[in-house]
């Protein structure tokens, strides 16, 4: 395996406050009662506006919900965030053994790739892929079909790593294996039943699942 894809929000860092801070001032905005943020952990790591449509009951005002949160995520909530203990010194020693190493978020790539350089990661990644403002590849199937294409990736060779289901349903659908970490946001039971084929408690244990 010499091509390992990195899930960012649950997988590397733990967005929580900066994810669910935002949602609540979109709802607030749109004079929607406000859960708090341990209620809205489930929207860590789905497509953005898919939650939205969640919270709100339907596709009215969806749309705009994803613009109130930008409004407060691209300026402070991107920064509510702090890396897992332990991930550094696996991405170097993964980066050290020649293998190359991408992010393969949903999360749209202009806010990933300020999230990649806040944390000086920069150095052990090839390329940060995600979606499009406009929702273009948050289908995290589109997005891996995408990230292999344009890295002329053998899918045999490569691995996904994330913490949510979505992670693990577009590693299968394009014939990569999936590591799961129960650390992030999805739990084993729904890695499990998505389909990973190892799980990782600690990102420390990652390194040991690839060969």
């Amino acid at each position: 395996m010499d091509t390992i894809f990195f899930d960012l929000d649950g997988t590397l860092s733990d967005p929580k406050p900066g994810i669910t801070g935002s949602i609540q001032y979109a709802l607030e905005k749109l004079n929607i009662p406000v859960p708090t943020q341990d209620e809205l952990t489930w929207c860590i790591g789905p497509p953005l506006r898919a939650s939205f449509v969640a919270l709100l009951g339907g596709e009215d005002h969806a749309d705009r919900g994803v613009e109130l949160y930008r409004e407060r995520f691209g300026t402070i909530g991107l920064f509510e965030n702090t890396l897992y203990d332990g991930i550094v010194p696996v991405l170097a020693a993964l980066h050290g053994s020649g293998r190359k190493l991408y992010v393969a978020t949903s999360k749209p790539h202009v806010f990933a790739d300020r999230i990649i350089d806040h944390f000086a990661l920069r150095q052990y990644f090839t390329r940060v892929f995600g979606s499009e403002l406009d929702g273009t590849r948050v289908d995290k199937s589109d997005l891996l079909r995408f990230a292999l294409d344009e890295t002329d990736t053998d899918p045999a060779r490569a691995i996904m790593i994330g913490d949510r289901k979505h992670d693990v349903i577009g590693a299968a659908n394009n014939g990569i294996l999936a590591i799961g970490v129960i650390y992030g946001y999805g739990g084993r039971s729904e890695l499990t039943e998505a389909g990973a084929k190892h799980l990782a408690t600690t990102p420390a244990e990652i390194a040991g699942f690839i060969d």
